[in-house]
């Protein structure tokens, strides 16, 4: 009996093998036949880009698109964020698949047929808007991913979830929005994700190129203002006052001390940075407050508690010192991305098949943050990175994202379909 058991058990495996092994071969098939249309999904999108809790057009089109495919369709989440369900004819999990879908306000340098020449009002100004960081093509990826798992329908197991997410990159000011806001609607609840995957575009790695790290990939963001308090007086006579710009340069000196001196940097990365300082109207006097804002990362959660306390105590010390005082607020803007050791051991092999073990990269932390950060609060989460520059140049030459010269080479955005295709099947399978 043991004997025939063993057998049926290695038999089993065997088949799931080959199965997988077809379903590889039938997910690359249709990602190639639709991959023209993809490039030119994503072309549109370059051109007309939108900024978060403002993409109105870029909702429109995505709905049209999956509701031509005959799935259960989901609008106005969380603002303007769509969300499409397929529901497999087979028994089996629930697995949610994101891409963001906002643009920056980035006026756009490269010379292109689908340039964008978009303006808009943000913060008051008028700005040029662009994709200056490839969210256009996470759009095109998962619309193709939807297209071809809608073929497939018969062979899924379980259900799928398209979530595309407005305000990626942050909602105006005074309003809710991106990933944190999708989750406190329920996205995450209805139907209930069991594990939900990422990508995202990288200009600095080269196409047909997948990298991953497990554990702490991304660094939480947190902006912090510190508004310094001293007394005004004449700039030729300080010493009948007390100078906030003085103090406040201290401080920025002593926060740099938190990272070099107080931090345990071999156990994860911190990054301090002082972005913006306001204070005074006169060259001769010295005011009577100054402010500078600036932001935080870290890739540990309790790294990340104990860098605020040090920022306050930092800075009212510091203030305190030179007769002045400091208030200090911080705001969190996305949590770490932590990847699921246990998801990502087993979805490797996912990525393998779609790329080839050769072009499958183990990366380092990166300190730049992502809102898909909060997905991880409702479910095993894995968030890794689809190669984007052109094949043979070099990253140091590459333009990085946020800028007007963010190029992406959209001929390999099958590789972001067939790893979310494969990583659908492979984890049903389990």
């Amino acid at each position: 009996m043991k004997k025939i058991l063993s057998f049926l058990f290695v038999f089993s495996v065997a088949i799931i093998n080959v199965l997988a092994i077809d379903m590889s071969t039938e997910i690359n098939r249709e990602t190639e036949k639709i991959l023209p249309k993809v490039v030119e999904w994503r072309r549109h999108l370059h051109q007309f880009p939108e900024l978060g809790n403002r993409e109105f057009k870029t909702a429109a089109y995505i709905e049209k698109h999956l509701r031509g495919l005959n799935l259960e369709v989901r609008t106005k989440i969380a603002k303007t964020g769509v969300v499409g369900i397929l529901k497999g004819d087979l028994p089996g999990p629930t697995i949610g698949l994101r891409a963001d879908m906002d643009g920056l306000p980035v006026s756009e340098r490269v010379i292109l047929p689908f340039a964008s020449k978009e303006k808009t009002e943000y913060n008051g100004q008028t700005v040029g808007v662009m994709h200056a960081c490839g969210h256009d093509t996470h759009v095109a990826m998962l619309l193709g991913t939807a297209e071809v798992l809608a073929k497939m329908k018969n062979k899924i197991r379980g259900t799928v979830v398209f979530i595309f997410q407005p305000a990626e990159e942050g909602a105006p000011v005074g309003e809710e929005g991106g990933a944190a806001l999708m989750v406190k609607e329920g996205v995450m609840d209805s139907p209930k994700i069991d594990a939900i995957f990422g990508i995202h575009i990288d200009s600095k790695s080269e196409i047909g190129k997948i990298k991953y790290k497990s554990g702490s990939f991304m660094a939480a963001a947190d902006w912090f203002t510190i508004k310094v308090k001293g007394k005004q007086t004449h700039g030729s006579t300080p010493w009948t006052g007390v100078d906030p710009i003085a103090t406040a340069s201290q401080i920025i000196n002593g926060l740099q001390m938190i990272v070099s001196r107080q931090s345990e940097l071999t156990k994860a990365p911190v990054v301090i940075t002082i972005g913006k300082i306001n204070g005074g109207v006169r060259e001769n006097i010295i005011p009577e407050e100054m402010t500078m804002a600036g932001t935080i990362r870290t890739l540990d959660d309790a790294m990340q508690k104990d860098v605020h306390e040090k920022i306050k105590l930092t800075a009212q010390k510091i203030a305190e010192s030179m007769g002045a005082t400091a208030e200090v607020s911080i705001e969190t803007k996305t949590l770490v991305t932590y990847n699921t050791p246990e998801l990502v051991a087993q979805m490797l092999p996912s990525l393998a098949k779609s790329v080839g073990k050769e072009n499958l990269i183990e990366t380092e932390w990166i300190t730049g943050a992502e809102d898909f950060s909060y997905f991880r609060l409702k479910a095993p989460a894995f968030f890794f990175q689809v190669g984007g520059m052109p094949k043979g140049k070099n990253p140091k030459d590459a333009a990085p994202h946020h800028t007007p010269d963010f190029f992406i080479d959209d001929s390999r955005l099958d590789v972001g379909i067939k790893a979310f295709c494969n990583i659908v099947f492979d984890y049903q399978a389990k």
